[in-house]
């Protein structure tokens, strides 16, 4: 951009405007070693200067040191202008930029350019839109399109700006604090779904390497973790070792919502690529990179993640065909586990300019995403979209508001599985040093101050008229998803293990996703987006599969549930509960729910032919106690034959009905139970009768 907008740059020297002046040794004739120290530390802020941007923040030093000599010079002072609009500094930028203009009324007219940018940083919109428009007027016969459509953005970005500043929404942002973040670039968290653990970048000193990128004039990038501990405050942020970090830029992207997989962003190769790495009990693996239809040889594939299920990949990349600089795109897992071509996701969600930053919240349909388009007011601006599964179409992009979003970037948002926190990258006057991370908690619309008051509104002493006034209800809306998490261990020795977790649609009998457990501490973690029956299988060899239902309707509240799986060795006497088999009210038909379940049970004879179990039925204690025997015989004999129906051998089966004689609560006639309770009484179970 400075070097565009310097082709229309007019030098003018020799000139004395109003008050300004020129370092020139005729002008400060009584102070000979004052001005010689001056034009030695304005070249040295020169040098930096002409490099670029990135190298403004040590031209300040210099170029600071020369106007406390002469602090009325219009190059300098329009100098420290950009500077400081380069910095963490930047309400500092528009005292110098409006002196320069103040002392060279006729100054070069890219002075209008930064002063907009001055303005739009300090939500003086109006003055912004002013400024900018004068650059707009000044330059526009010799300036290069991309330029005008840069100022034009930055223009409806401010009357965005007015109207979301009018229309605050409740939050609280709090610097995550020394803990987390350095007096140097802190940026790009994300989150497991349960807010446990916490990835970011940073740029701090003590990285792997602790190199400085000569392109960047900064240290290379390196990822740290920090875990939540018992008083809910995050642990001190440790770097994490090798094969993770390396002596290049290694930046975290997305992190699955059981925080077993990793996406990380290395610089080595390309242009930059994105590589997935593995929690193996303690350790991550070497990240391995992803194929050919995620990175490009030539192109620019910083950030991504994960669905929540873990099929989708979705994606920002730069590579030619899409609607702007970076768009979002998204690439589906195979059956073979590989991932598929990437797909934009299209003009609804990408702009023709910069998109970044992407989230998928773990109810697998809300995306949030940073950009600079849409209604942006300034930089990037954080955004959400949520997909509709009936019409095949992503929703129009909602800016989530100010004070959240400002006019400058705010990027890299990701949102606790519950929606009440967000954590972003930003930068205000309560930042530690330059870029920082934030925790929102998000307040909901405010409610009424009053919700249910009485009026007494005298008529007489004796007989006052009473007015009842009850306020509506505020909603505060929160994700619908059943977040289950805990920890699988051996029912007897009550070891850790490492296993398979399967999700089924019970409904589609379709296998959804699977997942491990870690296999140092057996810890799981799965979201399940509300709207479906869920059948939940937990298997590992070796030892009987555990089974759980979860059936959320689509209406169903945020709800964390915690569930320890101990799993039982095959052993002879092991007995399980089968959760995902369902039968029609009061009959023994099997219902088309069941058949993932039934053929789990089936797979499992046909790994261990030797197996010999028994199905038993039982009912809750509701009912009479013939009519419950004879259900649950029924029943227990329709899961039999439909196993004969498999080809497993009648030898190898026994049925047996129990009917209310083995509650497994306190749910007995004459006690009050819930029809939870008396749900689980209502179960069919198998046995291990030999091996």
């Amino acid at each position: 951009m400075r070097s565009i907008l310097f082709s229309v740059f007019v030098v003018i020297t020799g000139i004395t405007f109003g008050q300004n002046v020129e370092f020139e040794k005729d002008n400060f004739k009584d102070n000979k070693d004052g001005f010689k120290e001056a034009k030695d530390n304005l070249k040295s802020g020169d040098e930096f200067y002409e490099q670029g941007p990135v190298f403004y923040k040590d031209a300040l030093p210099f170029y600071e040191k020369a106007n406390a000599f002469n602090p009325n010079n219009a190059a300098l002072n329009y100098k420290l202008g950009q500077c400081y609009l380069a910095s963490i500094y930047k309400d500092k930028a528009l005292p110098h930029l409006e002196k320069a203009l103040q002392l060279n009324p006729n100054f070069d007219p890219t002075i209008n350019y930064y002063l907009g940018k001055g303005y739009h940083l300090k939500l003086d919109f109006d003055k912004a839109i002013a400024s900018y428009s004068k650059f707009q007027k000044t330059a526009m016969s010799n300036q290069d399109p991309s330029v005008m459509q840069d100022v034009q953005m930055r223009i409806s970005q401010c009357y965005n700006g007015k109207d979301l500043v009018k229309n605050p929404i409740r939050v609280f942002i709090d610097n995550l604090g020394p803990n987390i973040n350095s007096q140097y670039n802190d940026y790009g968290a994300v989150i497991s779904a349960d807010e446990s653990v916490l990835l970011f970048t940073s740029r701090r000193p003590g990285s792997t390497g602790d190199k400085i990128d000569p392109f960047l004039n900064e240290r290379f990038e390196d990822i740290y973790i920090s875990e939540k501990q018992s008083d809910g405050t995050w642990s001190p942020a440790v770097n994490l070792p090798k094969p993770i970090n390396s002596d290049n830029h290694d930046a975290n992207s997305g992190v699955s919502a059981d925080g077993q997989r990793f996406i990380i962003y290395l610089g080595k190769d390309n242009a930059g690529d994105l590589y997935e790495s593995v929690l193996e009990g303690e350790t991550w693996s070497k990240p391995e990179a992803f194929n050919k239809n995620i990175n490009t040889k030539d192109f620019h594939e910083p950030t991504a993640c994960y669905s929540p299920d873990g099929n989708k990949l979705y994606f920002v990349t730069d590579k030619p065909g899409g609607y702007g600089e970076h768009d979002i795109y998204v690439s589906t897992k195979d059956e073979k586990g590989r991932w598929g071509e990437g797909v934009n996701l299209g003009p609804v969600i990408n702009t023709k300019f910069n998109e970044e930053g992407i989230f998928m919240h773990p109810d697998g349909k809300t995306l949030y995403f940073s950009s600079q388009g849409h209604s942006s007011m300034g930089g990037f601006d954080i955004f959400k979209s949520v997909y509709n599964e009936s019409t095949k179409q992503w929703g129009k992009p909602e800016n989530i508001g100010f004070p959240v979003n400002t006019s400058d970037d705010d990027v890299f948002f990701v949102i606790s599985a519950s929606g009440k926190h967000g954590y972003y990258t930003s930068m205000n006057e309560t930042s530690l040093g330059l870029r920082d991370l934030y925790m929102i908690t998000f307040l909901g619309p405010e409610k009424p101050m009053i919700l249910n008051n009485e009026d007494q509104l005298i008529a007489s002493a004796v007989k006052p008229i009473q007015e009842l006034v009850v306020a509506p209800t505020v909603e505060v809306k929160e994700a619908q998803l059943t977040l289950l998490k805990g920890v699988i261990s051996d029912y007897v020795t009550k070891e850790k293990l490492a296993a398979e977790i399967e999700i089924v649609d019970n409904t589609a009998n379709k296998v959804i996703a699977t997942f491990k457990s870690n296999s140092l501490t057996g810890k799981y973690l799965v979201s399940l987006p509300a709207g479906k029956n869920y059948g939940i299988a937990v298997k590992k060899d070796g030892y009987l599969f555990h089974s759980e239902n979860f059936d959320i309707p689509a209406t169903a509240a945020f709800q964390e549930v915690e569930k320890n799986i101990e799993l039982k060795k095959l052993a002879v006497g092991g007995k399980i509960v089968l959760r995902n088999i369902f039968f029609d009210l009061d009959k023994a038909t099997l219902r088309p729910e069941s058949t993932a379940e039934l053929e789990r049970l089936t797979k499992l004879m046909n790994d261990v032919p030797t197996l010999k179990i028994e199905l038993g039925g039982h009912t809750d204690s509701r009912g009479s106690d013939t009519y419950n025997q004879q259900l649950s015989e029924k029943r227990a004999k329709a899961v039999v034959d439909y196993l004969t129906s498999k080809g497993i051998t009648a030898e190898r089966l026994k049925w047996a009905g129990y009917g209310e004689t083995q509650l497994v609560n306190e749910c007995s006639n004459g006690v009050q139970c819930t029809d939870e309770q008396h749900q689980e009484n209502r179960r069919t179970e198998f046995k291990v009768l030999s091996l």
